[in-house]
């Protein structure tokens, strides 16, 4: 026999195993107590609906409805005539089915009362694709936009290369160009997908008068008669979202010469609040002549709306400006001559629109707070994003919301925390868009006093937030995507974005490799102003060498949450939810 030499190759090959989901001890003990020798009937389901996850009007039928949805999960043993095991129990809390908000309570609110009642979802520079100094111009990010329920579109508005027609672009910098046109037609076919409330233009204005007369002509074309155009010069009182149901709303400072004319007369009325053509949002500072610029610049409040004062509004243009666009213009924008003070003026016969940028908020807050809240009772207010935010992130909304600021504008093609308050806020009332305002923000005390942000308030309740268990990692995620060699180690962030005093972030214990971890950990948040309270809830994958990897969040609005133990879907980055990256939670009120 002939010697042979053999070569042996071991190969080790990675592999994860990951473990059977499988109910927390608390789950357990829930249905030992509402069943019977293993087995939950529709009576005693019934019963742990009403008792354990407060749904106090829950019927038979409502039971029956989750003992079908677990009837075609064929997999389960579930014994069809008697009731349910443990694991299909345990099923029904970590589905689709059992949500930390409910599905079917829709629209809700109250949506009778006027516009200035309500927050409004709203958008900054809403054409942009990406950046704010030279991405593309386009109507896809206004589309997504209405789409998500975004009800406040932002169009900047100027001459194209030839000064025959209107674009829409961040003006001022080098992103290219989209015909207005193209945005108005997708406002059109988009607008009502996603909510039958109404959309709100809000249109920055760098136009000549013949181009005005233009976009006149173009909206006007365009929207026919779902255009709300009130006729009159301006609006006594704003009228409400169910009255505008499926309607189009155009808001912008009105045309030069026309408040030029306006403030003519006013002088003549001796009038003490002349209201010029100041600009509608470059409060406080000289806006330099924008016509032909090309040159990238960092701005911040010149971008929000300049004064039109260009060269070219000769006196013929202004004596032949037609009247069209301005009847277009159903929500007044504009600031008064003089400072915040004078801006925050409320006037009992009219109605009006005022923009801030994020920093001219926290400026004004620390003086007029009490005065921003008065004035958003009757009016509405714009917050904007400061102008060197060029990479479209966004700023703390709770700011504004607690001052009763209406159109929080965010840049929606971003991504990051502060968006995700804002898809939060709005996934209340049905996500329809428009969200009641507290009745502390819309009320006047005796002696004309209003809410006060800066006042700490005693605890009006306390949120009980227990966080058991996720699942869903292992079939969303590649299997390398946290660690190379070794199951991921999950930890949760859990808190309350909301007034100061109850703004607070928590944390779980990391557990490691684990890519189903049960962290079975209980956590308490006083709140002072329930009414404004965002749940805010994260999960990252400790790495002790780099930054801890993004595993998924959610926010969701406090006032609307479920009591009970649900199941809390996760969201990617942007906003996306994932297929099955889920986390069983329970919320009580103590």
């Amino acid at each position: 026999m002939s010697k042979q030499t053999y070569r042996v190759c071991f190969c080790f090959r990675r592999r994860f195993h990951v473990a059977v989901s499988e109910a927390p001890d608390a789950v357990k003990s829930l249905f030992d107590q509402y069943s019977e020798n293993g087995t939950m009937t529709v009576d005693q389901l019934q019963r742990f609906l009403i008792e354990v996850q407060k749904e106090k009007d829950a019927t038979k039928e409502d039971a029956q409805v989750i003992f079908d949805s677990l009837r075609e999960l064929k997999h389960l043993n579930i014994f069809h005539r008697r009731g349910l095991n443990l694991e299909a129990f345990f099923k029904y809390l970590f589905g689709d089915i059992n949500p930390p908000l409910s599905p079917s309570r829709g629209v809700h609110h109250d949506m009778t009362a006027p516009l200035s009642h309500y927050f409004i979802y709203t958008g900054h520079n809403s054409y942009l694709t990406g950046n704010q100094l030279n991405s593309d111009c386009s109507d896809v990010p206004i589309i997504k936009a209405l789409q998500r329920g975004v009800r406040v579109i932002e169009l900047d508005i100027w001459p194209n290369s030839k000064k025959d027609n209107v674009d829409v672009l961040h003006g001022g910098t080098l992103t290219t160009p989209v015909e207005l046109i193209r945005c108005l037609g997708s406002i059109k076919e988009y607008a009502f997908v996603a909510s039958d409330y109404p959309v709100v233009i809000t249109l920055e204005d760098h136009l000549t008068p013949d181009l005005q007369a233009k976009v006149a002509e173009m909206v006007t074309q365009t929207f026919g008669e779902i255009l709300f155009s009130p006729g009159s010069e301006c609006l006594k009182d704003f009228p409400s979202p169910e009255s505008l149901k499926r309607r189009i709303i155009i808001s912008t400072k009105p045309p030069k010469e026309y408040l030029e004319a306006k403030e003519v007369k006013e002088k003549e009325n001796d009038s003490q609040r002349g209201k010029g053509a100041a600009d509608e949002e470059a409060w406080g500072k000289e806006v330099p002549n924008l016509k032909g610029v090309t040159a990238t610049h960092y701005k911040d409040d010149l971008d929000e709306g300049d004064d039109n004062s260009e060269e070219d509004y000769d006196e013929k243009s202004q004596h032949n400006v037609t009247s069209e666009y301005k009847h277009l213009i159903a929500i007044h924008a504009g600031k008064p001559k003089g400072g915040m003070r004078e801006c925050l003026k409320v006037d009992p016969d009219k109605v009006r629109r005022l923009s801030l940028s994020e920093q001219q908020l926290e400026k004004a807050v620390e003086t007029y707070g009490k005065d921003i809240v008065r004035f958003t009772q009757r009016n509405l207010l714009r917050i904007y994003p400061k102008g060197i935010r060029v990479d479209s992130s966004n700023y703390n909304p709770l700011i504004g919301w607690s001052h009763g600021a209406q159109m929080v504008a965010f840049n929606m093609q971003g991504y990051g925390r502060s968006l995700w308050l804002m898809h939060g806020m709005f996934s209340a009332n049905g996500g329809c868009g428009y969200v009641k305002k507290p009745e502390f923000l819309l009320k006047t005390g005796p002696h004309n006093e209003v809410f006060d942000p800066k006042v700490k308030l005693p605890t009006k309740k306390t949120l009980k937030v227990t966080v058991y268990m996720g699942e869903g990692w292992y079939f969303d995620f590649r299997h390398t995507h946290f660690d190379a060699y070794s199951p991921p180690d999950f930890y949760a962030r859990v808190g309350i974005a909301g007034v100061p005093a109850d703004t607070v972030m928590k944390k779980t214990k990391t557990l490691e490799d684990n890519w189903i971890p049960a962290w079975n950990e209980e956590f308490e948040f006083p709140l002072s102003v329930p009414e404004l309270a965002l749940l805010r809830i994260e999960v990252h994958e400790y790495d002790m060498s780099e930054k801890d990897d993004f595993g998924g969040q959610t926010c969701l609005p406090v006032s609307e949450l479920r009591e009970g133990i649900r199941a809390v879907p996760l969201y990617s980055h942007k906003g996306e939810q994932y297929k099955t990256v889920k986390l069983l939670m329970g919320f009580e009120f103590v």
